[in-house]
């Protein structure tokens, strides 16, 4: 059977199989060399109806270590919990105790040191009846001290409903002293002048009057929160001015926030109505002129002139979109996925019916896909999640998936197999009847492998669209999709182009089995990229993996088998497979922990991990930094990598202006670099960024680098 019988059922068995497996065990404490992360409880009267119940996460740090706030300020994110709990019990929101300031450089965070309780209150039905109250949480939190960690624990409780668990009651005792509590008879205003924002309370307690205070707002991007704060004192009226953040995003008509004053342990929570005009919110990096137009158009503002440029409507960016996805064809990652196509056109050529559906179904996969694709991005985005244009590709269980695909498909190719000697028949006639879905799904594969590739030449252009109303956005991503499966479009509708072609014969299985190469060399590519995520024995694991994957597909699809030797060698690679998979997994687990842990510069590199940190830390002191945003499976990254950024004269010129060069691997998952990609308006990597001490705004380079380039940015310093 030839690959345009391949069935989606197939490619899902494929890709489950390896992504499935890496759901988190769960354990009672999770310890790291930073922190130690322990689910407690408190019920004093036991587990029962109407019975007060209290969860908390304990964070230790180690020293100098620190976590985050609801608001965590210039930098960070703050700790999120996700409970698994029994049907009628609900989870209430984490009780935040009071922050400190975390003066980080230039930059100030809200955060907590030494030991923190987040409380969580259950609300027990009325009706709930049990022996026991089984308690699941999973959590995430970025532990930062000169360096960021993103760091997560699946957490495991099970309480007596009989017996009384107060053991940790001093310690909630302590955290709820350290709460922000309401101020009933106290009344607060915010107004926004040109000078910044004045915020006003009056009716606190007298115990109160004539301490300073600091602010701690809820709401992030709202006030410069390392600026210098003028206080003073009317009577019994507290006023504070505060500068406004140049990476305000928003204009609330309300700020809530907690004051804390000082002696005192908790905060005062209290919400200030704002009066007065809002400035313009200024954008963080420039973003392209017709982008810009349609955010400004979204908001009923007339467009600002770019310079050099008129401003266009949101038709500019999807024209932009457009070209986008035309070159995207052309990039190195999307041509396994074409050379299939070209196989198909080729089978094709001569039957015009089926070439002009296939290339509508091509059409279709893509748009859909990147529409899809984008939309998971925006609704995680909007939830709260730190994610980037790529994300998919930073799971090892999906680029493990797409390299077993990827084999799968070569082997088919070379003849090694036959799909229709593994499918049911069922399947393989549903398949026969239906042959368009292959297109489709080829258009699905390319979008999965290809979206990587945008960032060279849509980078800005995605981070802004990721900034704009959703079906705005969405028609970006989709233009994009339209671009590039357009040429194949155009290939399948001109009937000369197909009458060009030889006649079918010899020589189409001959350029079949060739196209099974450029499978295999994305294959080799994919398991570089597990490679630098979970080290070399998460590598050597894949391999072992595919390659008994690949005894399968003969043992079971081989024309030449006969049905009792099928039935010998496909049992025994169907065990030796399981087997493989069952040792695989956890080995990946372990190695990608160890190759975090480890992730050091190796001896004699000129490049050091970034952290935000560190680059406040530096320009601070008035030293230069560079900023190369990376990740393994970034084909442009590699090859700017290999090319401008090892060029002698580049290093030289790095080393005289004594600049700090860093790197942000984004390869696996890192919220704080996604946060960082985020303020300077790009979706995905690569980026390359220039941050010196006396500039306003980071120079961001473009995504394909010269060596010129980089030599006048670096003299420009």
């Amino acid at each position: 059977m030839s690959f345009r019988r391949f069935a989606p059922a197939s490619l899902l068995a494929a890709a489950l199989a390896l992504i499935a497996p890496f759901a988190h065990a769960d354990t009672s404490k999770v310890t790291t060399e930073q922190v130690r992360a322990e689910l407690v409880a408190d019920a004093p009267e036991g587990v029962g109806p109407d019975k007060p119940v209290w969860l908390g996460l304990r964070i230790t740090h180690a020293p100098h270590w620190h976590t985050y706030w609801k608001n965590p300020g210039d930098s960070g994110l703050p700790t999120r919990v996700e409970w698994t709990l029994p049907e009628g019990v609900t989870a209430g929101e984490i009780d935040w105790p009071t922050p400190k300031r975390l003066p980080i450089g230039t930059l100030m965070n809200y955060g907590y040191e030494d030991t923190v309780l987040l409380p969580v209150k259950l609300q027990m039905p009325a009706n709930w009846q049990g022996s026991k109250l089984d308690i699941k949480l999973h959590a995430d939190w970025l532990v930062c001290k000169t360096e960021c960690i993103p760091q997560s624990g699946d957490f495991r409780l099970s309480l007596p409903a009989t017996v009384t668990t107060a053991l940790n009651h001093g310690e909630f005792e302590e955290a709820w002293a350290r709460r922000p509590v309401a101020a009933p008879r106290a009344l607060a205003t915010a107004h926004v002048g040109s000078d910044g924002l004045t915020l006003t309370v009056s009716g606190l307690g007298a115990s109160l009057q004539g301490k300073q205070a600091v602010f701690f707002p809820q709401t992030p991007n709202i006030i410069d929160n390392a600026a210098a704060v003028e206080q003073r004192w009317n009577g019994d009226s507290f006023e504070a001015r505060v500068k406004l953040s140049s990476q305000r995003t928003e204009s609330p008509a309300s700020l809530p926030g907690v004051f804390v004053f000082d002696g005192e342990r908790s905060g005062v929570a209290l919400t200030a109505a704002v009066s007065g005009a809002w400035p313009r919110a200024a954008d963080a990096v420039q973003v392209p002129a017709a982008l810009q137009a349609a955010i400004d158009a979204d908001r009923g503002a007339a467009p600002a002139a770019a310079a050099g440029a008129g401003g266009t409507s949101l038709s500019g960016a999807l024209l932009l979109a457009l070209v986008g996805g035309l070159i995207l064809n052309l990039m190195p990652c999307v041509f396994p996925v074409l050379s299939l196509k070209v196989l198909g056109y080729a089978q094709h050529a001569h039957s015009p019916r089926e070439r002009v559906g296939g290339g509508v179904a091509y059409v279709v996969g893509v748009v859909l896909s990147f529409l899809a694709l984008a939309g998971v991005l925006l609704a995680l985005r909007a939830a709260g999640e730190q994610l980037g244009w790529g994300f998919q590709l930073q799971s090892p269980g999906f680029v493990a998936a797409l390299a077993a695909l990827f084999t799968l498909i070569g082997l088919n190719l070379a003849g090694v197999f036959e799909f229709g000697s593994v499918l049911p028949s069922g399947v393989a006639s549903l398949r026969a009847r239906h042959p368009m879905v292959d297109s489709f799904l080829t258009g699905v594969l390319a979008v999965a492998v290809a979206s990587p590739c945008t960032a060279p030449f849509m980078g800005a252009s995605l981070g802004a669209a990721a900034t704009l109303p959703a079906a705005q956005a969405l028609a970006v991503f989709g233009s994009l999709g339209l671009g590039m499966a357009l040429p194949y479009l155009l290939l399948t509708c001109i009937p000369a182009l197909g009458r060009m072609l030889p006649r079918p014969g010899v020589w189409m299985l001959r350029f079949k089995q060739v196209m099974a190469f450029p499978m295999f060399v994305t294959v080799v590519w994919l398991t570089w990229v597990v490679g630098q995520q979970t080290g070399i024995d998460g590598a050597a694991a894949l391999l072992a993996v595919l390659v008994l994957l690949a005894f399968a597909a003969w043992a079971l699809g081989s024309p030449g088998m006969g049905r009792a030797a099928r039935l010998g060698f496909g049992g025994v690679a169907i065990a030796l497979l399981a087997g493989s998979l069952a040792w695989a997994v956890p080995a990946w687990r372990q190695a990608a922990s160890l190759a975090h842990a480890e992730a050091t510069p190796a001896a004699g590199s000129k490049w050091s991990p970034w952290s935000a940190q560190k680059v406040a830390e530096l320009t601070a002191q008035g030293k230069p930094v560079f900023v190369d945003f990376t990740a393994a499976w970034c084909v442009t990254c590699q090859y700017n990598k290999r090319t401008t950024l090892s060029n002698a004269q580049v290093m030289a010129d790095f080393a005289q202006k004594g600049v700090t060069l860093l790197r942000a691997d984004w390869t696996s998952r890192d919220a704080a670099i996604t946060a960082e990609l985020a303020r300077l308006g790009r979706a995905g990597v690569p980026v390359y960024v220039f941050y010196a001490a006396g500039r306003d705004k980071p120079l961001v380079l473009n995504e394909v680098l010269s060596v010129d380039e980089v030599r006048s940015a670096i003299a420009s310093l």
